[in-house]
């Protein structure tokens, strides 16, 4: 514990500072689908030092609108920064943080592998194990494509030898609320 000295009193022991808690969130941005808005989001994180994660961007069912996913990480001051900030840009329909309740979160992920010899049964059953599909195969490599959350994505590439990755792709977080949560106008 840090003290501090007064010059007339004895040492008091310093007030400690308060943790930062700062979390992963994922926000969905519902926005105008329309040359310029996804810019203009993205300006608005760099302007402001905010880092984003992963962003996911595409048409929703009303071709008029787009379904952004932002991943980043905050306190939960940042965060409600960063949403009134997104809320005043005029594209911006609506946002909603999907962390503030349940959500289910997935991530497109592709491994190429070199597969070859003795490998090649190993590296399958490890597809298998991680439920992910082989979706392209050669005499030397296999493609591995994984569904999942993130921190599953992750294992398997822990699990995976190292040496063995050739090239990852991943598409970044989407997500969405569960049950009766829905991001719509």
């Amino acid at each position: 514990m840090r003290l501090v000295r007064h010059p007339r009193t004895a040492p008091v022991p310093a007030v400690p500072e308060a943790p930062i808690d700062i979390m992963k969130h994922i926000i969905a941005v519902l926005l105008e689908n329309e040359p310029g808005a996804l810019s203009r989001v993205v300006d608005l994180f760099s302007a402001r030092g905010y880092n984003i994660e992963s962003l996911t961007v595409a048409p929703t069912e009303d071709p008029s609108l787009s379904r952004m996913t932002i991943q980043t990480a905050g306190s939960d001051d940042v965060i409600e920064q960063i949403t009134k900030h997104l809320n005043r840009l005029i594209e911006v329909v609506k946002v909603v943080d999907l962390t503030e309740g349940p959500y289910i979160e997935r991530e497109l992920m592709m491994v190429k592998v070199r597969a070859v010899g003795k490998e090649r049964e190993e590296i399958k059953r490890m597809a298998d194990i991680f439920r992910g599909r082989i979706i392209d195969v050669t005499d030397k490599s296999y493609t591995i494509e994984l569904t999942g959350d993130q921190a599953k994505n992750a294992a398997f590439l822990e699990a995976m030898d190292r040496a063995a990755i050739l090239e990852t792709v991943r598409t970044g977080c989407s997500g969405i609320g569960r049950g009766e949560r829905v991001l719509r106008l």
